[in-house]
């Protein structure tokens, strides 16, 4: 029975291939540690309060609790308890009486202590293998220990406790939870330490649980967040694995248990067959001579004479010989001195061989646990209880020792639980409660976000209503919509040739390109220079912002060697403008985060002019102002022909499309088409969507540099998205649903919740531990359960967007497919935007909600590249071409 630290280390090894063994789909029904799913999956977090009731049945007595979890800013626990005998007729009866006993005991209980007015809340400890489907359902796999009721096992144990229940018609009792003793075990421990993610019983039976994560556990859906495992580790050799270190003395025990060939491991572990085995010991050594001179007495001959307390008492420091005499004189034997010595020795062996193997499959759990964490050095607390590792004097110590023996990179807390199991079921079914009430909150908050398809379809059609408004001269002035004529009235034809410089001003970056364009191969160069745009310069007087630009420019000319070349040059300008020819274009308003004096208003191509002027260095023909979302439209034009829309969505939102002349009133003449930047930002400034603006909505808008414009942008595009979700977070940790209810100084900081973090954190590969990484890199200390919220919310705000997008861009289809008369239509639209082009999801729900609001169209997406610099080259090339032709005409 003394196993060296390499066969332990070896039983570990084969304990963690049983645990995986269990855990796996195809491999789990043929293993012998069953690694059963608890529903538990979250520990308390110190703000679980009410009352609640406990049941615990499976150990050596059968106890009622009254919990009160209070929360007046301390945690602390009142507990009423009352024990009830668990007679051998009842836990070998027929499975009836025994629950029929149960309910009986529990309304005893209630009526003493006057709670039958009360819906109480009830955990139910049941220590006993259970296949659960949820929290509140069990089905018994079979019994262990003494238990052995006929008609229970596969059926429901929370049903029949329930119909038991019912005879008792002034009893209210929900059963909120079905717990395992050893999750009791761990919740009572987390109570008092988070740290606790493992729980241990050492007692009549034995058995571990641990905190697995999802994405491990392939008998339960889902991959987030992780879940409690009740191992069932009694099992543990039921297939043989253990038959190289099971003595005669283990087979002769077996051969006599109430349940044969099952439980092995427990039977060489637990306290019930402890005693039992040292019996069996002692007994072989008196037939051979070796103890007592040989005589055997009658109660040495009996099973079950030799019970684990004697054991313990055997082992007592200093009094172990003298109990041991007196404990084998009541045994009719005539022990001397040498005898007792032996005795004593006998019972060091089993209980440290006990010690030994519990420290293995416990090794192997705290193993697992570091690796799942992905550390070289693990913390963390084990919740330990059971009535051996509670009486027996040594038993605690050795199992701590050889644990930290085999597993020098764990730092392990033992932290003995406190009326352990009973109150674990509590905790379970207290943080239940808590759960479930935070869940209805969190849900309720989500729900804001969830378009039905009749809103959906209510947006399409409002923003089709602000589409003509917007085109119509009576009604463009107070239109929300814009629909800005661009004076772009061709599409690219592959005529185009030249060498054109292009500027992109729309973000924080201001980029200056030179575009070779060669026609008949449809062959487009570039080079470009990238400058930053200073704050102050963003935020300064127009002359600064053009004088900036201006001297980009002359960089870039100098960096390549094209000082005096007079190139027609394109300018994207991504804000609206108001234009009366190609190149002209005055500035309705900046956005973006713009706000440079003296420039609203004003026709922002004069002012580059002027300030070209004024450095007096080189002179440019600007042949073109362009939008970005035009340029990106005019880059997917020039390699298909069927694109006429263009969609940016990015740090903004917006749209332009071709539009039959005779449609557009502002504008002269009915011939042909012209591209409209619709400027759809603006959709419900005019509070048309107000219905689906959320609280969130309106803070983030209240907190923008432009309160109460560009409504619907701020609903769809990147610069707001983080901003959405930080306002939620925030509101989320202020009820306490969040952060442990701490808001964090990072998390009151404006935009730090950058556009990117949500197209992390959705990532589909991304585990939760790598979304706590990014939370904690913006200062968060989350959880598991926060990271999962977390990303749920990221995902409603981002789906929301991508809909809303779709809706408008369906309005947008269908009214080019109405005014073509057509019954299908088909068209391709050029996208371009960081959102669309990196969001894990954006894009694919974006696409369905085109397609489910717009069922008559086929829409076909075509990434861009490059529409503000391209884009921009062509532009000013087809207006090069377009002008020839005027010449000529």
């Amino acid at each position: 029975m003394r196993l060296s630290d390499e066969t332990l280390v070896d039983i570990m090894t084969r304990f963690q291939a049983e645990m995986e063994k269990g855990l796996g789909k195809d491999t789990n029904p043929t293993a012998s540690v069953k690694m059963l799913p608890t529903f538990v999956r979250a520990i308390p977090d110190g703000s679980e309060n009410g009352e609640f009731l406990s049941l615990d049945l499976g150990g050596s007595k059968f106890r009622v609790l009254k919990v009160q979890v209070s929360q007046e800013g301390k945690q602390n626990v009142q507990m009423e308890s009352q024990f009830y005998p668990t007679p051998n007729e009842i836990i070998r009866g027929n499975g009836t009486e025994l629950f029929g006993y149960v309910a009986d005991c529990l309304a005893d209980f209630m009526r003493t202590r006057e709670l039958t007015h009360k819906k109480l809340p009830l955990g139910f400890t049941f220590s006993f293998p259970c296949r659960q489907t949820k929290l509140d359902e069990g089905f018994l796999l079979s019994w262990t220990k003494k238990f052995k009721a006929r008609g229970v096992q596969d059926t429901d144990v929370v049903n029949r406790l329930a119909n038991a229940m019912k005879k008792h018609e002034d009893l209210d009792v929900d059963i909120l939870s079905l717990v395992n003793d050893t999750v009791g075990t761990m919740m009572t421990c987390a109570y008092d330490d988070p740290g606790c993610e493992v729980g241990v019983i050492i007692g009549t039976g034995t058995n571990a649980c641990y905190m697995e994560d999802m994405s491990n556990i392939e008998l339960v859906e889902g991959d987030e967040g992780r879940m409690c495992i009740n191992t069932e580790w009694g099992a543990f050799g039921d297939d043989g694995a253990l038959e190289d270190i099971r003595t005669e003395f283990d087979r002769e025990l077996d051969l006599g248990s109430l349940n044969p060939g099952k439980q092995l491991f427990e039977k060489m572990v637990s306290g019930l067959y402890m005693g039992e085995l040292v019996r069996l010991i002692l007994l072989k050594m008196a037939k051979v001579g070796l103890l007592f001179g040989g005589a055997k007495s009658s109660a040495l001959h009996t099973k079950g004479k030799i019970e684990t307390q004697h054991v313990a008492a055997m082992e007592k420091y200093k009094e172990g010989l003298a109990n041991t005499r007196e404990i084998l004189v009541n045994l009719g034997l005539d022990p001397s001195e040498s005898d007792c010595i032996a005795v004593q020795q006998v019972c060091t062996i089993v209980s440290f061989r006990s010690a030994n193997l519990c420290a293995a499959a416990l090794a192997a759990i705290l193993t697992r646990l570091r690796e799942n964490k992905k550390l070289a050095r693990l913390r963390t607390t084990v919740g330990m209880d059971g009535t051996l590792y509670k009486i027996h004097p040594q038993y605690p110590k050795r199992l701590h020792k050889v644990v930290r023996r085999l597993v020098p990179n764990c730092d392990v807390r033992f932290l003995l639980s406190e009326s352990g199991s009973t109150k674990g079921a509590a905790m379970v079914t207290a943080v239940a409660c808590r759960v479930q009430a935070q869940r209805k909150q969190i849900d309720k908050v989500l729900a804001l976000f969830q378009l039905t398809r009749e809103q959906l379809i209510g947006v399409r059609d409002k923003m089709r209503t602000e589409l003509e408004y917007g085109l119509k001269k009576k009604t463009h002035a107070l239109a929300t919509v814009k629909m800005l004529p661009t004076y772009v009235y061709g599409m690219p034809d592959g005529t185009e040739k030249g060498k054109f410089l292009a500027l992109d001003l729309g973000g924080t970056n201001f980029r200056v390109l030179l575009v070779k364009i060669r026609s008949g191969r449809k062959s487009v160069r570039m080079y470009n220079k990238i400058f930053a745009i200073p704050l102050e310069i963003m935020q300064g007087t127009g002359e600064e912002l053009f004088d900036h630009i201006v001297q980009c420019i002359a960089d870039f000319l100098d960096y390549m060697g094209l000082k005096g070349a007079q190139l027609p040059l394109g300018f994207t300008f991504s804000f609206p403008c108001r234009q009366t020819c190609i190149d002209k274009g005055t500035l309705v308003g900046w956005t973006k985060g713009f706000k440079a004096t003296d420039c609203e208003g004003e026709d922002v191509v004069d002012m580059l002019r002027e300030a070209i002027k004024r450095r007096n260095e080189f002179d440019l023909d600007i042949v073109a102002i362009v939008n970005d979302t035009v340029g990106t439209m005019m880059t997917c034009g020039y390699e298909d022909p069927n694109c006429e829309i263009g969609l940016i969505a990015g740090t903004g939102s917006n749209v332009c499309y071709m539009e039959e002349m005779r449609n557009i009133e502002l504008v002269e003449g009915d011939e042909g088409q012209m591209c409209i930047n619709t400027e759809w930002g603006g959709f419900g400034d005019n509070g048309c969507i107000d219905d689906i603006c959320t609280q969130y909505d309106k803070e983030v808008d209240e907190g923008s540099l432009n309160p109460g414009k560009q409504r619907y942008e701020k609903m769809t595009s990147g610069m707001y998205l983080g901003e959405i979700v930080r306002q939620i977070l925030i509101d989320l940790t202020r009820q306490g649903l969040l952060f442990r209810g701490q808001i964090s100084e990072r998390l009151r900081t404006k935009s730090i919740f950058e556009t990117k973090f949500l197209s992390q954190i959705e990532s589909d590969r991304l585990a939760l531990l790598q979304v706590r990484k990014i939370l904690q890199q913006l200062g968060l200390d989350s959880t598991c359960e926060d990271s999962i919220v977390v990303k749920e919310v990221c995902g409603a705000v981002s789906r929301r967007a991508a809909q809303l997008c779709g809706a408008g861009l369906a309005a947008i289809v269908e009214k080019r497919r109405e005014d073509q008369g057509l019954e299908h239509f088909k068209v391709t639209v050029g996208v371009d935007g960081t959102l669309y082009k990196l969001h894990p999801h954006f894009s694919r729900i974006l696409q369905e909600t085109v397609k489910e609001l717009a069922p008559q169209c086929d829409v076909t997406f075509m990434l861009s590249e490059d529409g503000s610099g391209k884009g921009a080259a062509l532009i000013t090339a087809v207006a090069k071409r377009l002008q020839q032709q005027e010449k000529e005409n």
